[in-house]
Order: C-alpha cells, then structure tokens, then sequence
C-alpha cells in the first residue's frame, strides 16, 4: 500500500511547534486541506494547493478521497483523533494509506495550565450538541473542559448552569491555548460572561447549590425529572428493567411503546457510546419523549412516530435488544421483534393488565426464557394514619433471541 494522506495537528504556534518529519510532509504535499485558519497557521512553508474545508464537512471528506494517488495533506487543530477529523478519515482509508502526526491537545494545554491532571477531568463537547448535553455530567467536585461551538458558548452556558442551580461552580473560559494570544477569564457561572474568542475551552469545577437535584448514577431516576401524562415506566420498576435489559457499551436499544422516552434515556446514561431508538405512536408523547431527551443530556435519542409493529419495519439498524412497554396485545409484536432483535439478542416485555399478562404466558410457553412478578408498595395516608399502598403489579418478560427468528 502506497502511503498518500498525512493528517497533521498543528497548534497555534503553528509550523514551528512542527516536528521535522510532520513538517517535510507539509512542504512536499501536492494538496493541503483545512479550515482557513489552518491554511493560514501553515502558510509560510506551503508548496502544493491550499484547498479549504468548506462546508459541509462530508462534502471535505469526499474532497480528501477523491484526491487520493496524490500526495496530500489535511491539516486539524491538536490532536486529529480527539474530537477530530482523524477518526472519521481513518473509517475511510486503509490502515498503511494515511500517517498522523499529532500536536498537543487542547485538553492537554488546559490541564498543564490549570494543574489538573488530565485523567481525573472529563471532556464535554457542545460542539453541534445543546447545552443540556452537561447535564449528565454535573457531579459535585466534577472537573469538567467543556469544547465550545463559538464565542458564544460560555456566556450561554454559564447562564444555564447559574439558571439551574450551579452558579457557584467556578469557571474559566481559556482563549486560543498554546499562542501568543493566549487569554484566560476566571469567574463564576454567576459571573458575567461576554462573548470571547471563538477559538475557546471552558474550565468548570462542579459546586452545586443546597438543595439542588443531582442526577444519580444509578438506574431508576426519580419521576420528577420526566415530563410525562401518566404513561411511564415508574422508578423502582424502570431500575429493575434497566437491570433485566443488562446494557452493554455500544449496544442499541429499541424501546416500543416508549410513553415518556424513561426506558430509551436511562439506557443511552449508561454508556455514551449506547444507542437507542424510541417507538411511539402518539404525536405528542413522540414530542415529549425528544424534550426528555434533551433535558437529560442524552439529545441523540431517535424518536420513530407510527404504529408497531409495522413502523419498526422501517428502521436501517437492527436493536441489539428491545423492550416492549406498549402495544403487546397487537397482532404479530412479539413475532416482528424476535425477526429485527439481532441474532443473540434480548427482549424485554413488562404488563400489567391481564390481556398482556396472556400473551407474556403464551410467549413463554412457547420460547421460553423468564418471568417475574415486580411489586411495589408505597407510604400513604389513610385518614390520621399510614400504611402502604400496593401499586399495580408488573409481569415482566425476559428472553434471548439465539437465531433473530419467529
């Protein structure tokens, strides 16, 4: 294989902060690709044609393997395989094909200048995400670097934090890192922020006001973080199926029926790297479950309006596992989940009325797997006194799917 693509990180410092060999491959390329600060930081040595990114960024990937039998090389800002565009060229180029040379993350230039050790902060990006994307993250004594879409960002973020209770968390915003111009702002969340540089990363130490909600790292949210009518899985059941439906690193969840979206968004907490596509057939639950997601930090959710199961049909993945909630008494459910559930796949089913209790039995009966009872009893008051109240049983369904057929 011949070596064309060279992926360079290049720092503020720009072709100086260059090791020799990162530099002779800038020099003999026949075509240099990058944004236009980029281009502008390695102008000085450029022989080959200067082609900037443009937008949009598919559009530059495309640029990049059409390009391919010349010597080419794409500039990125840092480290191109954090949050770069390294990752997404190294999907599309043979290993042997394209060579990288790294410089000094952003994150690595925070940390050395704030003193904290890289391993202990966690990195955000708001980078095309909302802000509430943090929320997840808001653990008190958290180190947080957050990377920023624009100027804007911090003062737009710091006015959330302060709106939701951690306003006295302390906050750096941290200018063009590693160049002459390098600026730092130190303040609160509570502070006024204007816009700055649009080059920037944010800094913020977790400091929670009393009384504030923290999101737990357990499953089984309290209900009261969701917007729902009624039609959700409640706490302690939503713990317990969470523990059924056994999430791993990577795997995709179907979850039909979703009501409020609670089953989908505990299980895309789990792990970043988890998917999970919502099935409802309402308009405005399909509605309430994307604002769910959005406020609980997990915005990369899909949401699928129609009827199940013919709606399922439709998707371009099949789930690693999916969770009935809803609509097992319709015609050939249970039948279309075991065809689309990957091969080795789960399946998880709860009821709690009788008629879905039955098709739960006959499934068992049939294919056998697992049933449980899950009850739940609560405080409440009787008159001057207490005693507990027994919710509506839930009959819960659990099954492994070796061949992904009827």
């Amino acid at each position: 294989m011949t070596q064309w693509l060279s992926v360079i990180g290049i720092g503020e410092d720009g072709v100086e902060g260059l090791s020799g060999v990162a530099r002779a491959a800038l020099v003999q390329a026949e075509v240099i690709f990058g944004g236009e600060r980029h281009l502008a930081l390695a102008a000085s040595v450029l022989k080959g044609r200067a082609e900037p990114w443009g937008t949009p960024f598919s559009a530059g990937v495309a640029r990049v393997l059409e390009a391919r039998g010349q010597r080419v090389v794409v500039l990125a800002s840092g480290d191109p395989f954090f949050y770069g565009v390294g990752s997404v060229l190294a999907r599309q180029v043979p290993y042997g094909e394209m060579a990288c040379f790294p410089a000094v993350s952003s994150v690595s230039l925070a940390c050395s200048l704030l003193g904290w050790a890289v391993q202990e902060a966690r990195v955000v990006s708001l980078c095309g995400r909302p802000l509430t994307t943090i929320r997840p993250h808001l653990q008190p004594g958290a180190k947080l670097l957050v990377l920023s879409a624009d100027g804007t960002t911090p003062q737009h973020l710091a006015k959330w934090l302060a709106g939701h209770g951690f306003g006295l968390s302390p906050m750096s915003v941290l200018e063009r890192l590693g160049s002459e111009a390098e600026c730092v702002h130190e303040g609160f969340a509570a502070s006024e922020w204007g816009d700055v540089e649009a080059l920037n990363l944010i800094a913020l130490e977790v400091v929670a006001d009393a009384g504030v909600q923290i999101m737990p790292l357990s499953s089984g949210l309290e209900d009261a973080l969701f917007e729902h009518d009624g039609q959700m899985t409640k706490r302690e059941i939503r713990a317990v199926t969470l523990s059924t439906l056994a999430p791993r690193a990577g795997e995709t969840l179907l979850d039909v029926g979703a009501g409020s979206g609670s089953i989908a968004i505990e299980w895309l907490l789990r792990h970043p790297a988890n998917k999970a596509i919502a099935v409802e057939r309402n308009p405005e639950r399909a509605k309430r479950i994307i604002r769910n997601a959005q406020a609980l930090g997990v915005p990369r959710l899909e949401v699928v309006v129609g009827e199940m199961p013919e709606s399922v049909w439709a998707l371009s993945v099949r789930p690693d596992v999916v969770f009935v909630g809803g609509g097992l008494a319709a015609e050939g459910m249970f039948p279309a989940m075991r065809t689309l559930v990957r091969p080795g796949g789960r399946i998880v089913a709860n009821s709690v009325t009788l008629e879905g209790e039955q098709v739960l039995n006959a499934e068992y009966a049939q294919h056998g797997g697992m049933l449980t009872r899950i009850g739940v009893e609560r405080l409440d008051s009787v008159g001057g006194l207490h005693a507990f109240r027994p919710a509506m049983r839930v009959t819960q369904y659990a099954v492994t799917v070796p061949d992904g057929v009827p």
